[in-house]
């Protein structure tokens, strides 16, 4: 028999473990698999081979943390908490980076020649970003709800 609190601590994997796929496959697809995106990014000619470095490093860092935060978060081991907290930071770190990563001066979230294409006026990689992170923040949520 499930007590509410391992239901609401499988919810809050499940959660984590969406995020960990979004962040390790996400980048990859974006950024060098999907052309709509490619052409903005490692297969854009317009970019110096210093940039696509730098791209290329992202998405090699978003796989192994979006791995390792799988890797925490299946494991049977432990206390469910700590390893969804453990999960749930290790999967904030590029989606904060993202947004952060906006503050230093001469950035952009887009070269020129892609402006425009919004949702809901949010940049579609910010809009993802504040997504995720609102998941990760209710899988952490939900693992300090205490048994009525």
């Amino acid at each position: 028999m499930t007590t509410t609190v391992s239901r609401t601590r499988s919810a809050a994997r499940v959660l984590a473990v969406l995020v960990a796929v979004v962040t390790a496959f996400g980048a990859l697809l974006a950024d060098f698999v999907i052309p709509a995106g490619a052409a903005q990014h490692l297969r854009n000619d317009a970019w110096q081979p210093h940039a696509k470095f730098h791209d290329a490093q992202y998405i090699v860092m978003s796989i192994l943390l979006g791995v390792l935060a799988l890797t925490v978060l299946l494991r049977r081991d432990g206390a469910t908490r700590s390893r969804v907290w453990t999960a749930c930071a290790i999967l904030a770190t590029p989606w904060l980076g993202l947004l952060a990563a906006l503050v230093f001066p001469g950035t952009a979230i887009h070269d020129p020649e892609f402006a425009g294409t919004t949702i809901i006026g949010l940049h579609p990689q910010v809009l993802l970003a504040v997504i995720l992170l609102a998941l990760l923040t209710v899988a952490v949520a939900l693992t300090t709800r205490r048994r009525d």
